[in-house]
């Protein structure tokens, strides 16, 4: 019998190799590829839902562990989203939501279904200091 050249998932290491395996069929944008390119992220995506719905976390919080086993810090996920500092911070500490092109982007990025980062979860709106201020006339 002939060996499979892709496999369920078994482990951490694995799952690095197939994301590195399909970012660059992804970049190469062969259309020989795309079996190859579906299968992968059918793998990769089962594994992630084992490993990250099984705790249901809020989007923020799925975010801020998969920056921690991808080894990124908040100026790289800027960076890879196309936002500012400033807006990351505000999306990290539960000051703003997450956007549909940023919704898109995390699940391109992180090779994981859009329905992980596009669940209700709880903003927590900056309040503005001059508003608490009484004025009288």
């Amino acid at each position: 019998m002939e060996k499979l050249k892709y496999t369920i998932i078994k482990d951490e290491a694995q799952h690095k190799k197939y994301c590195a395996i399909l970012e660059n069929l992804l970049q190469d944008k062969n259309e020989n590829s795309q079996d190859e390119i579906e299968l992968l992220s059918l793998l990769i995506e089962k594994w992630e839902n084992d490993r990250y719905i099984y705790t249901n976390p809020d989007p923020v919080t799925l975010i801020k562990e998969l920056m921690t086993a991808h080894n990124l810090k908040a100026n790289d996920l800027a960076n890879i989203l196309g936002l500012t500092k400033g807006t990351i911070s505000k999306v990290l500490n539960y000051k703003k939501g997450l956007s549909k092109e940023t919704i898109r982007k995390l699940a391109m990025h992180f090779k994981v279904s859009q329905e992980m980062f596009n669940r209700p979860y709880k903003i927590f709106p900056e309040t503005n200091k001059k508003s608490d201020i009484e004025y009288t006339h």
